[in-house]
């Protein structure tokens, strides 16, 4: 058997936490139940991540990431701006579905790490005002700046809540109640052709 090379030690690192994260939480996850789940030398770890801190905000942008690819793919396969956005919460009602679902990493981020000037909340927060943007791109074929803006913002609160009613126990509700409220919301703002 090879060893494994720097690049692939340093994701198994960032995957493991990433899945200690989502299950357990930031401060509840110490780096020595990291080190032991990864199987990786303490030095090792440290050699790719010099603080905790820096390991959290990684394993934020790889989840990003991940998030971002899969959301360029499903607006692949939608037409319209409202086919794009019905493709946003597509992917979140299947999440909602899957064993995969522990609430929202950088939901919990955000509830972990309340100074806005901590690294980590930056990280969480950056995610969060990049699906609004994205949305806001995608409502800005079909309506003014300013209405796409608050459209996108309303989105994500939309977003947001039925993430937290899937939480509770209450995923086909929550999707469901979450797409028509955002479908109401693009018909009273779509600007007339």
């Amino acid at each position: 058997m090879t060893e494994p090379t720097k690049i692939d030690k340093r994701q198994h690192i960032v995957e493991t936490a990433y899945g200690l994260f989502k299950r357990v939480g930031f401060h509840a996850t110490g780096i020595d139940r990291i080190i032991a789940e990864a199987d990786v030398a303490k030095m090792t770890m440290y050699r790719h991540f010099p603080s905790k801190d820096d390991l959290m905000v990684e394993v934020l942008a790889y989840r990003a990431e991940r998030f971002e690819r899969q959301l360029d793919r499903l607006a692949e396969q939608a037409a319209t701006p409202a086919q794009k956005i019905d493709r946003i919460f597509d992917w979140y009602g299947h999440w909602f579905e899957s064993a995969d679902f522990h609430g929202c990493l950088f939901a919990h981020a955000l509830a972990e790490f309340g100074d806005p000037a901590h690294p980590v909340f930056q990280a969480a927060a950056r995610q969060k005002d990049g699906l609004k943007q994205r949305m806001r791109l995608i409502l800005e074929e079909t309506m003014p700046t300013d209405d796409a803006n608050s459209a996108s913002a309303a989105l994500l609160m939309l977003i947001e809540g039925a993430t937290l009613m899937a939480r509770m126990g209450r995923p086909d509700t929550a999707i469901r109640d979450a797409r028509r409220a955002a479908m109401a919301i693009l018909a009273t703002r779509v600007r007339p052709q």
